[in-house]
């Protein structure tokens, strides 16, 4: 008698259209390193200005504003689920998240290696000593456990310390608007823009948690 298969629950299909959607996502968010990339190479080969004047400057700012930018975008996944109705929105966060550790991750690193020559151990003085590198480090630093139990499989291990972890998103999202904000010498109306945008994120979540709220008390 041939032993008994564990029955198992057949794989949830998944659409063409929303694979296609990945994909596009995947694009998008990877074009800004290409083309960042694409110029560094063409300044090491031939010399160009596509850089501008300061390339250092350039490649740290460019690489710290599409973090900020795919943060940003990640925190509003869910209020644009809840205005549209859609929860296939969902299936993006995760990887948004991901991209905006990615280039976290490219903006320390371009810090560390230009900036810093490499002397990695200066990066704890220049922390004590500057306060907008202060707040950027800690959201990096804050990052990294998101960033490491992204997975399901974290998730199931978690369970609802998951969540409560992955809150942590709010406060990254202060810090990196803060660490914009100090870093800009003159002109703030950029991180101003960024400021408004989260402080509108941030307020559209504490009007739904109240909402919810006050229904359960109703009950």
């Amino acid at each position: 008698m041939s032993a008994a298969v564990p029955h198992r629950r057949p794989p949830r299909p998944v659409s063409r259209g929303l694979v296609a959607a990945k994909a596009a996502v995947h694009a998008l968010a990877l074009a800004p390193a290409a083309w960042l990339g694409w110029q560094v190479a063409e300044v090491w080969r031939t010399g160009s200005d596509a850089l501008g004047a300061d390339p250092v400057a350039e490649i740290e700012h460019r690489t710290g504003l599409w973090a900020l930018r795919l943060l940003l975008l990640t925190l509003a996944i869910t209020p644009l689920r809840r205005l549209s109705g859609q929860a296939v929105l969902l299936r993006f966060r995760r990887m948004l998240g991901l991209y905006a550790f990615f280039y976290a991750c490219l903006h320390l690193g371009a810090y560390l290696v230009f900036d810093l020559r490499g002397y990695w151990t200066q990066l704890f003085e220049e922390i004590v000593k500057r306060p907008y590198i202060t707040v950027g480090f800690l959201a990096w630093l804050l990052l990294v456990p998101l960033a490491l139990t992204s997975t399901l499989g974290w998730m199931r291990r978690l369970g609802r310390r998951w969540g409560q972890l992955h809150r942590l998103v709010y406060a990254i999202g202060v810090l990196a608007v803060l660490h914009f904000w100090w870093l800009v010498k003159s002109d703030i109306r950029e991180p101003a823009l960024y400021a408004a945008i989260l402080a509108l994120l941030l307020g559209a979540r504490a009007m739904a948690w109240l909402s919810a709220r006050r229904t359960r008390a109703g009950r």
